[in-house]
């Protein structure tokens, strides 16, 4: 399962730094991959401690991690949504995304200029926000049009109730709120989802501050904070041009002590991933055996036949049963054996939940 988050930004916040941060391997870890897709589009692994645990106890041939795309997507200006600058590709790539960490500058810096001269986070955010809620009330109300006559006239079900979705989007937006502001119930949920409405998309707020302030804050992040609070976002605090002055460092152990000396236990770039990770509502199940550990990503409330399929459709048609060992269990004991002598391998069928960190076996027959 392929996750792609878009990063997006105003001029001179550090939207960039962020991006080659992340597309430098020895950034992040010991065995941190990465490639380039395009100028502009990466590939990168999750992090997942629990994976290197996995590999140390089994000894496999090869390790697979699960990985994440991450766009660095062209900058915008005022007028996007009418297509001023790059406005059209800007929101185009941000449609193809599945959530947007969203970079806005809470450090000073004389000698970095913003494009509205002065520092304000909040301003900065409002206006991504405002272009992007434009050409979502423009996709609402093209909608509305096609399907209100069929709504009022008729007794099409379908119809009226998608007339009265998309009315309660275009009046949220309308008051310049994001269509993630609204609650609905899951079948409501599906039924806009083909519209791809770029303020329904989860985002990840991401502040870079200076270094002096990525542990506890500033005023910049603390006005982001009371900006947010009402939206169903995550907030992360970032200091890009620190995360690049690890970038440089060749050693890993120098990396290390790089951010024990700041009092942190991982970079900002790692906490990031994994945030974009749990924003999409993603977990990880594994596969462990002499040939391969691999990670496979999923989304949570996923069922052991669906979870089967993420690695073959055959093992989902085909589903018989999954025999099941909890991580803390395997890594407790050592080893599948010794998790099936201690009876601590579970048959699980068609209507079991998979749990983050569960280490499946499927058995199928097509």
């Amino acid at each position: 399962m392929a996750l792609k988050c878009g990063i997006v930004g105003l001029p001179n916040v550090g939207k960039s730094t962020l991006f080659n941060c992340l597309s430098s391997a020895k950034a992040q870890s010991a065995n941190f991959p990465f490639c380039t897709i395009e100028p502009n589009v990466g590939v990168i692994t999750v992090p997942d401690e629990r994976l290197s645990k996995l590999e140390s106890l089994v000894r496999p041939q090869r390790v697979v991690p699960t990985t994440v795309e991450i766009v660095d997507i062209a900058g915008l200006v005022r007028g996007a949504s009418k297509g001023e600058g790059l406005g059209n590709k800007f929101l185009a790539n941000i449609r193809e995304t599945d959530a947007i960490i969203h970079v806005l500058r809470c450090f000073d810096h004389d000698n970095i200029t913003h494009v509205d001269t002065t520092i304000d986070p909040v301003r900065d955010k409002e206006t991504i926000d405002i272009e992007l809620q434009l050409k979502d009330l423009e996709t609402v109300e093209s909608r509305i049009t096609k399907v209100e006559k069929q709504a009022k006239a008729g007794n099409d079900l379908e119809a009226k109730r998608m007339y009265r979705i998309l009315s309660a989007y275009r009046e949220v937006l309308i008051q310049g709120k994001s269509a993630r502001t609204i609650e609905v119930d899951p079948l409501d949920a599906l039924t806009v989802k083909g519209l791809q409405l770029l303020t329904n998309k989860p985002v990840l707020y991401v502040c870079n501050v200076d270094e002096a302030s990525v542990l506890k804050g500033n005023a910049y992040v603390d006005a982001v904070k009371e900006a947010i609070k009402d939206e169903s976002a995550e907030m992360l605090m970032i200091a890009a041009a620190t995360e690049a002055d690890i970038a440089e460092l060749e050693d890993y152990e120098e990396r290390q002590m790089f951010l024990d000396d700041l009092g942190l236990s991982e970079s900002g770039v790692s906490k990031l991933i994994k945030t974009a990770y749990k924003l999409l509502h993603l977990e990880t199940y594994f596969t462990a055996g002499e040939k391969e550990v691999r990670a496979w990503t999923f989304r949570k409330g996923c069922k052991a036949p669906q979870a089967a399929g993420i690695i073959h459709s055959d093992f989902e048609k085909g589903f018989i049963r999954a025999e099941v060992i909890k991580y803390t269990d395997y890594i407790t004991l050592g080893s599948e054996n010794a998790c099936k002598e201690a009876g601590k391998m579970a048959i699980e069928g068609k209507e079991y939940v998979v749990q983050d960190g569960d280490i499946m076996h499927f058995r199928f027959n097509v």
